[in-house]
């Protein structure tokens, strides 16, 4: 087995998001001498120059295909339409051309669950083997239990990022097919980048950040809750750095459609709830590293209970506790690396930030410990070493 395996990887996000951050993570730490990887990406920006620096070629595809289940039944059958009756067709000269360059790979590995209708085509019509990320944990509908049988029919194996997305995949009728959970790649943070100017010039506060675009579920709309207590409390020194886009649905509940639908965005519901103040919305970050440096914690305040992801294993390397919702406690553990919470309430998260802005020994405390569960945890070359063994096996398990 000491033949060169050939990869093609397939990337929705192009280094906006986390799980382009994170293959690019495990790629760069695999060796040219055992693996051939080309990358394909949906989306233009940094991708290319990153990539190019580390020497793997990369493409911009933007035809490139994908969706996923969403919880809202409405939603679901919104988007799919679009994806039939519009992406799909439109991607026929993608398809074409991942046709006829396919013959240069051994293997093709879909980084996100999204391009599960790509992989069954790719099964159907091409014939390499097809592995996946399995990123996300779909709501258990009708849509997403049938993204789950598509990708269990056609994938030769998975990648979970955590247990959570693997027993998820399993509850959702899944087949306990070849799987391997490789949690994600997080660098060792040797020296600490110079922070975004906007928060290196707020120095006098204590500083919990956010990292993610806005969505109901991510939550973040819950930030202006704990601000509230906050300000009842005369805590207004703690200020919340949120990094990521701000945008709001018109079909949010309450004041939050309400500010939407007057053409408002997260900030202006910030400023109608009367603490616009103790905020700063920094838009869309391209080195979210930049706002880590300059920041206390990281607060998760995900209505899906998951205190797991990019932005929390990132804090964590850069040594800031972090303050989550959830029971898995593989990463965020109460009271050693942060705050572990059952539920998001407001006064106890409210209380948790508190503790932390008047104790700089725990918050140093926490932060050795998170470096050190991560360092362990999510080590560049033993993680990537997973990776590439597990293409292996797929490579020398389906000969062509």
């Amino acid at each position: 087995m000491n033949k060169k395996i050939k990869v093609l990887c397939l990337d929705i996000e192009g280094l906006h998001g986390g799980s382009s951050r994170s293959l690019f993570n495990s790629l760069k730490n695999i060796s040219t001498e055992k693996a051939d990887i080309e990358v394909w990406c949906k989306r233009r920006g940094e991708v290319q120059e990153s990539y190019n620096e580390i020497g793997i070629a990369v493409k911009i595809v933007p035809d490139m295909p994908k969706v996923s289940s969403l919880p809202r039944i409405s939603r679901n059958l919104f988007v799919l339409a679009l994806f039939y009756f519009r992406d799909w067709p439109n991607s026929k000269l993608f398809r074409n051309k991942l046709l006829r360059e396919s013959e240069r790979f051994d293997l093709i590995h879909c980084n996100h669950e999204g391009l599960y209708w790509l992989q069954r085509w790719i099964n159907k019509y091409i014939g390499l083997p097809v592995s996946m990320h399995i990123r996300t944990t779909p709501w258990p509908t009708i849509f997403s239990f049938f993204q789950v049988k598509i990708i269990s029919h056609y994938t030769s194996g998975l990648v979970f990022i955590t247990e959570n997305e693997r027993d998820n995949f399993i509850r959702l009728g899944g087949s306990k097919l070849y799987g391997k959970v490789i949690y994600n790649i997080v660098p060792e943070v040797k020296k600490l980048p110079l922070p975004v100017g906007r928060v290196l010039n707020n120095n006098d506060t204590f500083k919990v950040c956010t990292l993610a675009n806005y969505s109901y579920l991510r939550g973040m709309d819950q930030l202006i809750d704990v601000a509230l207590v906050l300000k009842e409390l005369g805590q207004e020194k703690i200020n919340f750095v949120v990094a990521g886009d701000l945008f709001l649905s018109k079909s949010l509940p309450g004041k939050l459609g309400y500010v939407a639908r007057k053409g408002g965005n997260l900030e202006d519901y910030a400023n109608e709830m009367g603490v616009r103040d103790m905020f700063l919305f920094l838009g869309h970050v391209t080195n979210p590293e930049r706002v880590l440096s300059g920041c206390h914690a990281l607060i998760r305040p995900s209505r899906e209970h998951n205190p797991w992801g990019r932005d929390v294993l990132e804090a964590l390397s850069f040594g800031l506790p972090v303050i989550a919702t959830g029971t898995y406690n593989r990463f965020v553990e109460d009271r050693v690396t942060g705050f572990l919470l059952k539920d998001f309430d407001p006064i106890q998260v409210a209380e948790s930030i508190i503790e932390l802005s008047k104790n700089k020994a725990l918050v140093k405390k926490m932060g050795e410990q998170a470096k050190k569960r991560v360092k362990k945890l999510c080590h560049a070359s033993r993680r990537s070493q997973d990776l590439l063994d597990f293409w292996t096996n797929i490579v020398y398990s389906n000969p062509r």
